[in-house]
């Protein structure tokens, strides 16, 4: 994909919105705006969003799942980023579900949804999928700091279903997971890119940056 000049639709959660990021001129988005010149990157980030539709809606900006707001992306753009789960996990309130599920109200589910309607909006377009970063508490099967009142899933199963259904529907992913260098169990690291165990830094956005960017030119 060639970025000079694109406009790029980024789907996301508070890390996507910029939190942790002294600034917005340094949260990802647009450093990789800046660096990789494109025309445009569109931020639709909300704080504490969750992919799945919630049990308990109470009409707070992060009621609007991420199944709901991909409908109102701009649908001219050249290529979306998906950026979201670790809110899913962390204190979501929908169960994960079954692979067989289509509807957004479980984390299968909203998944199956989001993606089919991701290509119907922006087929032939470059459409890429990030999983979650690293982030502390995440082997916790009740949610960060045990939010929720029984075992789910932890970080590690929402990723897994992530790209388990990113593969069916043919759409490329970037597993930060795996490849982000961010990791909170290492002090300095935790220091320096995610101080709060949660959202990076300016280093850490810039990072992400970078990554995204150059992921995006082999598409």
């Amino acid at each position: 994909m060639i970025l000079k000049g694109a406009v790029i639709n980024f789907l996301g959660d508070s890390i996507t919105q910029g939190v942790g990021a002294s600034s917005i001129e340094n949260r990802f988005t647009d450093v990789l705006e800046r660096e990789f010149e494109l025309k445009k990157a569109n931020n639709y980030g909300i704080s504490g969003a969750r992919i799945a539709r919630q049990k308990v809606m109470t009409g707070v900006p992060s009621d609007r799942d991420y199944c709901m707001r991909l409908w109102e992306m701009d649908e001219n753009a050249d290529a979306v980023v998906v950026f979201g789960g670790t809110n899913d996990f962390g204190h979501g309130q929908a169960p994960i579900g079954r692979p067989d599920d289509r509807t957004p109200e479980t984390f299968y589910g909203a998944c199956h949804y989001m993606m089919n309607g991701l290509l119907e909006r922006f087929c032939g377009k470059p459409v890429l999928i990030l999983t979650p970063l690293h982030r502390l508490d995440e082997d916790n099967p009740k949610g960060s700091d045990s939010f929720k009142p029984e075992d789910v899933g932890t970080l590690r199963d929402y990723r897994k279903i992530l790209m388990e259904v990113a593969e069916i529907y043919a759409l490329p992913v970037l597993d930060l997971y795996a490849v982000s260098g961010i990791q909170p169990e290492n002090e300095t690291c935790r220091q320096r890119l995610l101080p709060d165990g949660l959202h990076p830094s300016d280093e850490g956005h810039r990072l992400l940056a970078l990554k995204i960017g150059n992921f995006l030119k082999m598409l």
